[in-house]
């Protein structure tokens, strides 16, 4: 009897250091994957922020294109007001 608790003492010391070998070779994988998670992400970011200048020259134009056509067509309605204010004058001086 003796003898049985003595091999399985082994054999649990035996399980336990190679589960303790798999835990640190799993845990020096993870720490792996995350510095090139962390790679990933600082390269998105860097691009993400080279793309934020673009999208802020492209908001200028957009803005400027629609102040140029705002006051287009603030002045063709303008000019359409007139003309219609110029055709009533006209028939009310003909009555």
């Amino acid at each position: 009897m003796e003898e049985m608790s003595l091999i399985l003492g082994i054999i649990t010391y035996i399980f336990t250091i190679i589960l303790l070998v798999v835990a640190i070779i799993i845990g020096i994988r993870i720490i792996g994957l995350t510095e090139k998670a962390d790679k990933v992400l600082d390269d998105i970011q860097e691009k993400v922020n080279s793309l934020n200048g673009m999208f802020s020259v492209v908001n200028k134009v957009s803005s400027s294109m629609e102040l140029i056509s705002s006051k287009i067509a603030n002045a063709i309605v303008s000019l359409f007001g007139k003309v219609l204010k110029k055709k009533k004058e006209d028939t009310e001086e003909d009555e």
